[in-house]
């Protein structure tokens, strides 16, 4: 993993409250990733959403910025132990996506998966009912490619490691499938809350 930016300062009584277990605040956005951004050509991209191998729907670029779009603003929380408050994310929620497609979750668990070759687990249930987006801006602006885009998951309510960057799909899963950190010793849910980093956590 490689990373910029890492600055922490005490909180600020008002603030306290909003920083997890373990966690401090940065006024950076630390970049953290498996390598370097993969390059991506927007008249080649695609997210398709999948059941197991069967693709269940799919847009072009333009056909996914056409979609109706939501706003978000919130606190994210990194599990190398940076939270950064008020961000603000652009994208389509989750469940805008399957009302496009016409259906509905057909299992309880999706694997998220990048252009890195990255994948990631997720309960279908972090994901819908407002909770989920992929975020295409970042405080009014496209999404830059050292943060995920052109397109992101946005799941701010888990570890940051769960919003994966670069996403081309969602793949719904018959059981709760570990993906790459999950396989190396990270937590399959990752409630910052809960502090669940590593495997074995509570």
């Amino acid at each position: 993993m490689s990373t910029r930016g890492f600055t922490g300062r005490r909180p600020a009584a008002d603030t306290a409250h909003r920083l997890p277990p373990g966690q401090h605040e940065t006024e950076d956005f630390p970049v953290l990733s498996l390598g370097p951004a993969p390059a991506i050509d927007l008249a080649n991209w695609r997210f398709t959403l999948r059941h197991g191998a069967k693709p269940l729907a799919s847009w072009s670029w333009q056909e996914f910025e056409a979609l109706p779009r939501t706003t978000w603003r919130g606190d994210i929380h990194c599990v190398t132990t940076w939270s950064k408050f008020d961000t603000e994310w652009e994208g389509v929620a989750i469940d805008d996506l399957l009302a496009a497609a016409g259906i509905a979750a057909p299992t309880g668990f999706v694997l998220a998966q990048s252009y890195d070759e990255y994948d990631t687990n997720v309960p279908f249930a972090d994901l819908a009912n407002g909770k989920a987006m992929i975020a295409t801006r970042y405080n009014g602006a496209p999404l830059e490619a050292e943060h995920g885009g052109p397109a992101r998951l946005l799941v701010p309510h888990l570890y940051f490691w769960k919003s994966a960057k670069w996403i081309k799909g969602l793949k719904f899963t018959e059981r709760d499938t570990a993906g790459f950190w999950e396989l190396r010793g990270y937590h399959m849910y990752g409630d910052p809350w809960r502090e669940q980093r590593y495997d074995g956590d509570e």
